[in-house]
């Protein structure tokens, strides 16, 4: 946690007095890439109870198990499924476990330990237990002398030490450690930060980023009219990596140390920034109804991931042109690949976007020499279905419903506890969104070209035409 009282403020503790599970988190071994976790749990004096780990981060089986290397308890342990340990427990009030786990992966759903720094994701580190009430999750850390800071949305309640109201709260709130380079900023009397770690830190253009960041906020605030947080972290491992993970209050998110150097590059990191941001709002806030918070051992299915992912795409893409940090002509190249991308993608033609989704687990993440003939990607067609959808709900309400409407009503009707589904969408919308999602048809582009005065071409190529005064009200985030 950085120091700072903005990132102090305690999040809702649904748990009530329940004793909490405390961890301490030890790096013994950081050029080996271990961590050591010991961990004390309430037993409630029954004489054993179960543990687990957690299985999946979306949308993927991941195993995290095969990374426990040692597991030890007082009175003995056995493990009983491939995520699962017995441990017994003397009828004590607590049992005490230690494990140490490999942390050898650089990925944002991952965790990664170094001589320099870690990364910590909730999901690869902590044994929870399989029964009973969920309760607060403390953890502390005990970090190698060199490293001067760790950093995480958890409410701290101490030096190095975090207290998460529940296992969700607890997954939901990465870990970095080790020497940072961190830019707030405020938007609206709420504190953001750009939390840098790992890499070469001094080529990052960290004024210019941060004021770009301030105005993709700003931008997406403006489509629901509420932060769906008290304070965010941008969590930026500058590995040379890519990818992205959301999180309620935060992002993991990986880059090369010199992404602020090339415009090109740059482009791709905001665009990744400004998706990670938005489902502080859409999946974080609004949510399928099927994806239950804190179920991680078993898989969700959904139909729905075109709305959590594809539309995420594409406000991303378009946050960046209301923030101004992109050109029109940047944003409508942008628009292009996404559209182009699926008109190239053979696989349109043979699964649907609802289909897609309900596959995710055992195609989209583990795809084949066969997977560009027989699938196609929920974030590419969601969010070229999210583009000629909002043209569609403007054109048939006259303009007096956007897609941003949709969305802000959907996020007061629709609150994290209850979650959404399809229907509930199409009901809100007001329009017959089964042809997006449950066919194969091409999607007919027509309307949005002209309720855009846009021409698209049959390879997906989108450009303007003209003066357009719907399509300035579009890119300008202006509702009539």
């Amino acid at each position: 946690m950085f120091a700072g009282s903005a990132w102090s403020q305690p999040l809702a503790d649904r748990s009530g007095a329940l004793e909490p599970i405390r961890y301490t988190l030890r790096f013994p071994d950081p050029a080996g890439h271990h961590l050591d976790v010991e961990a004390v749990y309430p037993t409630a004096g029954a004489a054993e109870i179960t543990l687990k780990m957690a299985v999946w981060t979306p949308y993927v089986i991941r195993e995290y198990a095969q990374n426990v290397e040692t597991l030890s308890t007082p009175l003995g342990a056995e493990k009983v499924r491939k995520n699962r340990w017995r441990v017994r427990t003397g009828g004590q009030p607590s049992v005490t476990v230690r494990y140490r786990l490999f942390a050898h992966s650089m990925n944002v759903q991952d965790a990664y330990v170094d001589n320099d720094f870690a990364l910590l994701n909730g999901q690869p580190v902590y044994l929870t237990l399989a029964a009973g009430p969920d309760r607060p999750h403390e953890v502390r850390l005990e970090v190698p002398p060199a490293w001067k800071d760790v950093v995480t949305s958890m409410p701290e309640v101490g030096p190095r030490h975090y207290r998460a109201g529940s296992y969700e709260e607890l997954v939901d709130a990465p870990i970095v450690a080790g020497n940072a380079k961190m830019y707030s900023f405020d938007v609206d009397g709420i504190q953001h930060a750009l939390v840098n770690i790992g890499g070469d830190r001094t080529q990052w253009d960290g004024p210019q980023s941060t004021a770009d960041l301030a105005r993709i906020v700003r931008a997406q605030r403006d489509v629901a009219g509420f932060f769906p947080y008290k304070r965010y972290l941008f969590l930026n491992v500058l590995s040379g990596k890519g990818g992205g993970m959301e999180h309620q209050e935060c992002t993991m998110m990986m880059t090369s140390p010199d992404a602020t150097r090339r415009r090109e590059t740059y482009v791709r990191w905001m665009g990744l920034a400004s998706h990670e941001l938005f489902h502080a709002w859409n999946v974080k806030s609004l949510r399928p109804r099927e994806i239950t918070p804190g179920e991680y051992e078993e898989e969700q299915y959904t139909r729905s991931l075109g709305i959590a992912e594809g539309f995420t795409s594409y406000y991303g893409v378009l946050s960046l042109r209301r923030a101004g940090v992109i050109s029109e002509a940047e944003f409508f190249d942008e628009l292009s690949k996404l559209v182009e991308g699926l008109q190239r993608s053979e696989g349109r033609r043979v699964q649907s976007l609802a289909d897609s989704s309900f596959d995710t687990w055992i195609k989209f993440y583990k795809p084949n020499e066969n997977s560009p003939r027989t699938t196609v990607s929920y974030y590419t067609k969601g969010a070229v279905v999210a583009f000629v959808l909002d043209a569609r709900i403007q054109a048939t309400s006259g303009g007096v419903r956007t897609l941003d409407k949709v969305m802000s009503e959907m996020l007061r009707r629709y609150p994290r506890e209850r979650g959404y589904t399809l229907d509930d969408f199409a009901e809100v919308a007001g329009v017959d969104i089964k042809p997006y999602f449950f066919t194969t048809d091409e999607l007919d582009y027509k309307e949005a070209a002209a309720w855009f005065g846009l021409k698209i071409s049959p390879s997906g190529k989108v450009e303007p035409q003209g003066r357009n005064a719907h399509r300035d009200e579009w890119l300008a985030g202006k509702r009539p």
